[in-house]
């Protein structure tokens, strides 16, 4: 963990290189976001306030992470897709009204523009995926649907470690 804040991507960089020395065929972006799914979160990303709020953004956050990681899963049946779609759409709109709730919490202006800021690169991510699933109907490109669910994960963790650091 350490040395993947100081360098990030050197974990998948390394892990990469084992793969192609193996000469293994895997799909890490695949593997990547299933994995997502049953590894429970890390302290690292839960505030361990007790109020109702941040326990809230606790389970927004990993819920959210949670649909995401279906998704390698799922994307092959267009019907249950599109209610995971639904359902990813619902958590992110349920995530952005928690940390609007945390936000109120948070006691300095300087840690509310951090937090607002994270919020805004989360929208955009929020959008870019959009984008990519779109992309995904007209030419069928998984891959990319797998990379940009991996960055909307990143970008919720990164909303935890703000929120963690300006209110903890």
């Amino acid at each position: 963990s350490k040395v993947e804040n100081s360098h990030p991507g050197f974990l998948y960089d390394l892990v990469m290189g084992l793969v192609k020395q193996a000469d293994l065929s895997v799909n890490m972006a695949e593997s990547l976001l299933k994995l997502q799914g049953s590894v429970p979160d890390c302290e690292e990303y839960k505030s361990t306030r007790h109020e109702d709020a941040f326990q809230e953004l606790n389970k927004k956050s990993s819920s959210l992470k949670r649909i995401l990681s279906r998704i390698p899963d799922e994307i092959n049946d267009r019907k249950t897709f599109l209610e995971t779609i639904k359902e990813i759409a619902s958590a992110i709109k349920k995530l952005l009204d928690a940390v609007n709730e945390v936000s109120g919490y948070i006691p300095s202006p300087s840690g509310k523009q951090a937090l607002d800021q994270r919020k805004r690169e989360f929208v955009k991510y929020s959008k870019r995926f959009s984008n990519t699933l779109k992309d995904f109907f007209r030419e069928g490109q998984s891959q990319a649907v797998f990379l940009s669910a991996i960055c909307l994960i990143h970008q919720t963790n990164l909303i935890m470690i703000t929120v963690k650091h300006k209110c903890d």
